[in-house]
């Protein structure tokens, strides 16, 4: 169902989003990837099939955003998976203008690819984003990352309702192996990871490509609009 299509993935050069930009390549689509480094762009574009396109963009900036969406043209499917590594600090370590700082690409960035977006977006075509399971399941440390998440499922509710027959729909990982966590020490990271896949039901963390098939599942469900799919091993029920 994506052959031929136009998917705009911003935060599309590594982790999450490059997972998803080659798993809609393969299926046929036409694939465009933006993020703010160049030289990440140019690697992605080297293991994408077809003629994908790539674009180095400060997320961060209104302007520019807007600039790309007009300069990109009519496309099918939006996918955001932007966002800076993790900060998790606790409420007495918090320094409010970093905290402030925080929302800018993953939830004002969101906002305004949507905002200047979805006119562009054919019809049948949808809008996917991403949030987290720090919203429903926080831990200490999360404040930060459990407010962004929790405003980015109010969000994808209104939009559903604001943007029908456009579909507006959610991905809420829980912890996946991606460059997200490179601001932890190596040795700790991976101590992490072996942590969480000890009490998770499915023994294991997750994949980029784990949460890349939810986006393409997404993308190609015509019936569904204003959910939040959970993809996280089982980490909410135990």
């Amino acid at each position: 169902m994506l052959t031929n299509k136009k998917v705009v993935i911003l935060g599309g050069s590594s982790g999450i989003g490059l997972a998803t930009a080659k798993a809609a390549a393969a299926a046929g689509a036409h694939v465009v990837i933006v993020s703010s480094n160049q030289a990440r762009i140019d690697e992605a574009l080297k293991g994408l099939p077809g003629k994908p396109e790539g674009y180095a963009i400060d997320l961060s900036k209104e302007a520019n955003i807007k600039a790309f969406f007009e300069r990109v043209g009519p496309f099918d499917h939006l996918v955001y998976t932007a966002g800076d590594t993790l900060s998790l600090v606790t409420l007495e370590q918090l320094v409010m203008d970093e905290a402030r700082a925080f929302f800018d690409i993953r939830y004002w960035g969101a906002v305004t690819a949507v905002k200047y977006g979805s006119p562009h977006i054919r019809p049948g075509g949808s809008v996917c984003l991403i949030g987290g399971t720090a919203s429903p399941r926080p831990g200490k440390g999360w404040s930060l990352a459990a407010s962004i998440c929790a405003a980015m499922e109010g969000f994808t509710r209104a939009m559903a309702v604001e943007l029908a027959p456009m579909r507006v729909n959610l991905v809420e990982p829980g912890v996946i192996r991606t460059n997200l966590w490179n601001g932890l020490p190596a040795d700790v990271r991976e101590g992490m990871y072996a942590t969480e896949a000890s009490r998770l039901p499915v023994r294991r963390v997750g994949e980029a490509e784990d949460i890349a098939r939810t986006f393409i599942y997404l993308m190609e469900e015509p019936h569904i609009t204003g959910q939040a799919i959970v993809v996280d091993g089982g980490s909410v029920l135990v």
